[in-house]
């Protein structure tokens, strides 16, 4: 775990810095993808953050050239910290990952 300082913004003229934990996004990965190889939907929390795991379906997203909707996994919170990863490519391909840090101001 890393200790960061966060920046929220409250309104136009006042924001507050907090600090946070951020987990290592290796340990992370390792979580998502032992969830992914058990391929069932899972919601809980892990290491202090909210997480979500959702599976592949073999059904076509709506307006969607993508033949299936890809499993995915997240974390965090957006807006404050948040990581996601996307198996676009297929259950046996990498996933896609997507970290929202903006808000992270010190590490």
């Amino acid at each position: 775990m890393i200790t960061a300082k966060i920046k929220i913004d409250r309104d136009e003229t006042y924001s507050s810095i907090v600090p946070v934990l951020i987990p290592e996004l290796a340990e992370v990965r390792r979580f998502a993808q032992l969830l992914h190889s058990a391929g069932q939907y899972w919601e809980g929390e892990f290491l202090g953050w909210t997480a979500e795991y959702n599976p592949q379906k073999s059904e076509r997203p709506l307006d969607s050239n993508m033949t299936f909707i890809p499993a995915d996994f997240c974390l965090g919170e957006s807006g404050i910290w948040f990581f996601s990863l996307m198996w676009e490519d297929g259950h046996d391909q990498p996933p896609v990952e997507f970290l929202d840090n903006k808000s992270v101001v010190v590490v």
